[in-house]
C-alpha cells in the first residue's frame, strides 16, 4: 500500500451571473483565451427561483452583476419596470440570501463582504475606520437613518455641507442620485438622473437634469428614503480641460491594476450618464509624484476586502490634484471593454477579466485531491482567506 499522497486535481471555473450579459460573455472568452475549460454558466435566474445552487469542492465560482436583466430585476426588485428607481432595499436583502444560497465551492467574492459592499453606508464606516480618506458623512454606518428631506438637510448642515450627494444606499451606476447644492439664502437646486412621473414613481433616466426647486428636490428624496439614504460632502474634484474628473480603479488580488478616467460638466460623471474618458495620460502628469498616492489609497481601500478578488474603486481627486478621497468601492466594477492593466503593473496588456484570472493560481487554494468525493461541501471556502 503506497504511503504516496493523492493528486490533486486542477480547479474548473464557474460564474454566477445573467448569460446573455457582456460581462459574461467577456468572462468566458477570457477564461478560453487564457487556456481553460469554458467556465460553468449558472443564470441568477434559476439560482433565485429555485432557492440556491450547489458547486463542486474543485470549482472556482466567480459572482456577476445581476443586473440588466428584466426577470432577474423583477424577481430581486419586485418591479416590473427596470428603470424605475424604488426598491433597493428589497433588491439587497434578496441577493444576500441568494448569495448565501450558493453552496460549495472556492469563493471569489465573500458574502459577508458583499454585505458591506453593496450599502454604501457600512463601506463608508469600514473605509473610515481603517483611516482611508472618505468625504464627510452623517450617514457613516448606517446608525442614524434619514427618513425624509427635512432630515436630511439637517444632517448635511450637522456635517456644515452646503452641498453634498443623496445616494439610495444599495443604489449602484449612479441610479437615484442627487447632486445638491443650498445656499443661505435657502435656495436649493439638484442634478440627478432621476425623473418623476405623474403617479409619483420614480424613473432613472440617461439625461441627468436639474431640478431648481425644494419642493421638486424634497419629493424625490422622500421617495427614495423608505429604502435607506448615505449623505455625502461633496468635495470638489480635480479637472482636465474644464470638467470634473474622478477614476475608476481596479484593483486584484491587492494591486492597482486598471485606471480609467471619467469627465464631464457635470457633477456626475457616469459614463453611461454622459460623461466622458478622459486621458490617464493627463491624469498621472497632474498628479505627478502623487499618482503612486492615489494608487496606493486604491489598496488600502481594497484591503479592507481580503476574501473579495476584484472591486472598482472609485476615486476622488481633490481640486489641485493635492489629495486623493475614496467614493464607492463596487463589487462589480471591472466591466472596462478593451482597457488593458496600467503600464509596469501586474496586468500589463491583460484587460480586468485576464488580470484577474492571472492572479487565481496565487490566490486559490490547494484543490481536493482526486480520490476525495466530489460531493458539493456545503461551506463555501474564499480564495483569499484560505491562501493567507
Amino acid at each position: 500500500m503506497s504511503d504516496t499522497a493523492p493528486a490533486a486535481r486542477p480547479h474548473r471555473l464557474a460564474v454566477v451571473g445573467n448569460p446573455e450579459n457582456r460581462r459574461v460573455t467577456h468572462f468566458l472568452r477570457a477564461a478560453e483565451a487564457a487556456g481553460h475549460d469554458r467556465p460553468r454558466v449558472v443564470p441568477w435566474a434559476r439560482v433565485l427561483r429555485e432557492g440556491g445552487h450547489a458547486f463542486a469542492d474543485d470549482e472556482v465560482v466567480r459572482l456577476d452583476s445581476p443586473g440588466e436583466n428584466a426577470e432577474v430585476d423583477l424577481l430581486l426588485r419586485g418591479v416590473d419596470d427596470p428603470t424605475r428607481v424604488e426598491g433597493s432595499a428589497t433588491w439587497y436583502a434578496r441577493l444576500l440570501a441568494a448569495v448565501r444560497s450558493l453552496r460549495g465551492g472556492v469563493r471569489l467574492d465573500d458574502p459577508d463582504e458583499l454585505a458591506v459592499l453593496f450599502d454604501k453606508r457600512l463601506t463608508h464606516a469600514r473605509l473610515a475606520e481603517a483611516g482611508v480618506p472618505v468625504p464627510p458623512s452623517p450617514t457613516s454606518g448606517g446608525a442614524r437613518p434619514v427618513r425624509g428631506w427635512d432630515e436630511v438637510l439637517a444632517a448635511a448642515r450637522e456635517v456644515g455641507a452646503a452641498r453634498f450627494f443623496v445616494k439610495p444606499a444599495h443604489g449602484s451606476s449612479g441610479s437615484g442620485v442627487l447632486a445638491v447644492e443650498t445656499t443661505a439664502a435657502g435656495r436649493v437646486r439638484a442634478t440627478t438622473p432621476v425623473e418623476m412621473a405623474p403617479d409619483g414613481r420614480l424613473h432613472n433616466t440617461l439625461r441627468p437634469r436639474r431640478l431648481t426647486e425644494e419642493r421638486a428636490v424634497a419629493a424625490v428624496v422622500d421617495a427614495l428614503a423608505p429604502d435607506g439614504l448615505h449623505i455625502e460632502q461633496w468635495v470638489p474634484k480635480a479637472s482636465l480641460d474644464g470638467r470634473a474628473t474622478d477614476l475608476r480603479v481596479v484593483v486584484v488580488a491587492g494591486r492597482a491594476t486598471h485606471a480609467v478616467a471619467r469627465t464631464s460638466r457635470l457633477p456626475l460623471t457616469n459614463l453611461h450618464l454622459g460623461g466622458a474618458r478622459g486621458e490617464l495620460a493627463a491624469v498621472r502628469e497632474r498628479a505627478g509624484e502623487r499618482w503612486a498616492e492615489a494608487l496606493a489609497v486604491c489598496e488600502r481601500a481594497a484591503a479592507r476586502f481580503p476574501g473579495t478578488l476584484c472591486v472598482g474603486v472609485d476615486l476622488l481627486p481633490a481640486a489641485g490634484w493635492r489629495r486623493f478621497l475614496v467614493g464607492e468601492v463596487n463589487a462589480f466594477g471591472d466591466l472596462l471593454p478593451g482597457l488593458t492593466g496600467l503600464p509596469g503593473g501586474p496586468a500589463e496588456g491583460l484587460d480586468t477579466y485576464g488580470a484577474q484570472l492571472a492572479a487565481l493560481p496565487a490566490a486559490l487554494p490547494l484543490a481536493p485531491p482526486l480520490n476525495e468525493s466530489n460531493e458539493p461541501n456545503e461551506r463555501p471556502r474564499s480564495a483569499h482567506h484560505a491562501a493567507r
